[in-house]
């Protein structure tokens, strides 16, 4: 008897937990595809013993399923004011990055507040009068039709997002209505009434793409009812989808905090994944439920804890991405970042579609060049340039500082820290392009001063106020300088040239040394250089021999001289086209013995007919040439239009001359031998 009590009890728990489990389905108000998967999950489990591991994976798959926000969505919020506040509370400068964003919420403001275009044919007075009585109040943009020929008329100009058409019609019938809608306007819900209601119509008419059959005469709530159904399809459809945006830009220039204003700006929930090193690809599709531990992809789960069908979803580091033997993650990229794909983003543990239109996708990566192509056509760079001085002096001032102050806990004693002082922990203890290292020095000065306090308490004194910390309190509090940039003075040199590159740390510049030596006809290069530099230097080598005539190179010159090319630094690995111009200006000056003038920089790609060719960074470039007091720059002519766009600080205290061929900057780089 206590065996069958029990296993009474044992049932009767069973059955109150499917119960409690179906109820938990209809709850979740899923879509009726996913909603009738789950009923048949939850079939199954009723017919499968509560101790059997099936069981278990069966029960936490439908609550799984049930706690996803199908139908959840955080309204955007489109006020224009706001967000443009938000954006600039939390950063300085970048500008074209707010611009952007602003951009994507008035083109979303727009669209949200337009009035639905509601097109109404009907060959009965009444019935044209009756349907404009029933939608007038709802803030609908009415038109009228007499027939199908002026209905298809009035098709061909602004769209409409539903039509409601009678089937039968002097003329044009509703059905050859329905027939031209669904090829030149498929968006468009097509709502048919008729007062000959038959089945064979009506399946017709449906195969044909019609939204609704309603038949004559029609009730008030029906056709209200069923026009708000279809607006709500089309509004989905129409714009409710996100936005792939890929922040691209040194390290610290604020791309993950921009993501979070972002967020902040739109009322989204914010969700953020780090794609550094990831190698597997389940980690974005999810495990099939068939194996032990099965889980779901790192999007569905953190669309879950959002609670939100339409967060901003960060994916950090993209250009940091692996690739293993469990598959390539950034292959799976391409259905969650495709807005054709996305809307029904299969993840292998859910087994059923889910729509990631609405979310709103940031990527960040310090450059482009290491994203798949395919990944990179699906989404809009937004590129983050590094800071000029003046900027860092704003962000330090204006941000990090009092953020400092705060977080040490040394407001009692009111510290500032002098221009001056935070310009010699710009120059001479951080390089970069970013403010990540001027925070973290900032922060120890802060932890000098609150050591300072609490020592000064401990023996008895007061805790001081006003503190001042100048340039010349620097070393005190951080040692001696750690970076000397390099400097481009000093007398002009023959066969050594400046040269402007882009590094993942933003720009820098690097001198190009050439040498020659008597024996084999060899070039030598050294210094880490990558494949495309060596490239490059080829064909500078190959450009000056097919010149050499022109030049003054005496024929045999090469045939019995080895040339050797050096970039200092050799511990660091460098590549890019970008040395073109630098190694050919080097090279030149070296075989016609006319030095270089130390003063000028260049960046530019080379062919071998002596074209100059456009390059990437020239924001970086410039800031790095200023840095080093370089006083002109040499920049390909194809870039003239970047360089007007730089902001008046960036370009102002330099000259910038523009080229299109080699015999340009030989003329502006090479002195005269006297």
């Amino acid at each position: 008897m206590k065996f069958f009590k029990k296993s009474n009890d044992d049932d009767q728990i069973h059955d109150a937990a499917l119960d409690s489990l179906h109820e938990t389905i209809v709850a979740a108000q899923m879509p009726p595809q996913v909603g009738k998967i789950a009923l048949q999950e939850l079939e199954l489990l009723a017919r499968i013993s509560p101790s059997s591991t099936e069981y278990t994976i069966g029960f936490s798959y439908i609550e799984y399923l049930a706690g996803l926000p199908w139908n959840k969505k955080t309204e955007d919020r489109m006020d224009m004011v706001h967000a443009s506040a938000i954006l600039d509370k939390n950063h300085f400068g970048l500008t074209a990055v707010k611009e952007r964003i602003l951009e994507h919420l008035a083109v979303k403001s727009l669209i949200m507040n337009r009035r639905p275009r509601i097109l109404i044919i009907d060959d009965e007075e009444v019935a044209r009068k009756n349907l404009s009585h029933i939608l007038g109040n709802d803030n609908y943009e009415l038109v009228i039709a007499e027939d199908g020929s002026d209905a298809l008329a009035k098709i061909d100009g602004p769209a409409f997002d539903v039509v409601i058409t009678d089937l039968k019609m002097p003329g044009r019938s509703g059905m050859e209505v329905l027939e031209h809608l669904a090829l030149c306007r498929p968006e468009t819900r097509v709502i048919m009434l008729t007062g000959y209601a038959t089945v064979p119509s009506a399946v017709e008419a449906m195969k044909k793409g019609a939204f609704s059959y309603i038949a004559k005469p029609f009730k008030l709530e029906e056709v209200r009812g069923t026009v708000k159904q279809a607006l709500e399809s089309t509004s989905r459809m129409r714009n409710i989808s996100g936005s792939v945006l890929c922040f691209a830009g040194p390290p610290g220039t604020g791309k993950t905090s921009m993501g979070r204003s972002v967020a902040d700006a739109l009322g989204r929930k914010f969700a953020r994944i780090s794609l550094g090193g990831l190698k597997d690809e389940a980690e974005i599709r999810g495990h099939r439920r068939t194996y032990a531990g099965a889980k779901p992809g790192r999007i569905i789960e953190e669309i879950r804890r959002a609670e939100s069908s339409n967060p901003v979803i960060m994916l950090d580091e993209l250009d940091k991405i692996g690739h293993g033997f469990r598959g390539d993650p950034s292959s799976a990229l391409l259905e969650v970042l495709d807005p054709e794909q996305n809307r029904s983003f299969a993840d292998h543990y859910l087994d059923a579609p889910f729509d990631l239109s609405g979310v709103m996708f940031i990527l960040t990566s310090n450059t482009v060049d290491n994203i798949p192509p395919p990944l990179r056509d699906r989404m809009e760079v937004l590129e983050f340039g590094g800071y000029t001085r003046e900027e860092k002096i704003n962000i330090a001032t204006l941000f990090i500082i009092p953020k400092q102050i705060a977080a040490k806990g040394i407001e009692c004693a009111r510290p500032v820290l002098t221009e001056d002082a935070i310009i010699n922990i710009i120059d001479s203890y951080t390089r970069e392009a970013g403010t990540r290292n001027l925070e973290r020095e900032i922060a120890t000065v802060c932890r000098k001063i609150a050591k300072e306090i609490v020592q000064c308490r401990e023996g008895g004194g007061n805790t001081p106020a006003g503190i001042t910390v100048s340039s010349e309190d620097i070393p005190r509090y951080l040692g001696d300088s750690r970076y000397h940039y390099e400097s481009a003075g000093g007398p002009d040199k023959v066969g050594v040239a400046t040269g402007l590159v882009l590094t993942e740390a933003g720009g820098d510049i690097i001198f190009v040394e050439a040498a020659s030596m008597k024996g084999k006809k060899e070039l030598i290069m050294t210094g880490s250089l990558g494949e495309v530099m060596r490239e490059s230097a080829m064909a500078a080598l190959g450009f000056i021999r097919s010149n050499a005539d022109a030049f003054g190179i005496a024929d045999d010159f090469f045939e019995c001289h080895g040339i050797h090319i050096h970039v200092p630094s050799g511990a660091i690995q460098k590549d890019g086209p970008s040395a073109g111009i630098t190694i050919v200006s080097a090279l030149l000056s070296l075989l016609t013995r006319r030095p270089v003038r130390q003063e000028v920089a260049m960046t530019g790609e080379i062919t071998l007919t002596g074209r100059v060719l456009p390059v990437r960074g020239i924001k970086e470039k410039i800031l790095a040439a200023k840095r080093a007091d370089i006083k002109e720059v040499i920049l390909p002519r194809r870039n003239e239009k970047e360089v007007m766009n730089l902001d008046r600080q960036v370009r102002e205290g330099i000259l910038i001359h523009t080229v299109d061929s080699v015999n340009d900057v030989i003329d502006l780089v090479l002195a005269n031998n006297t």
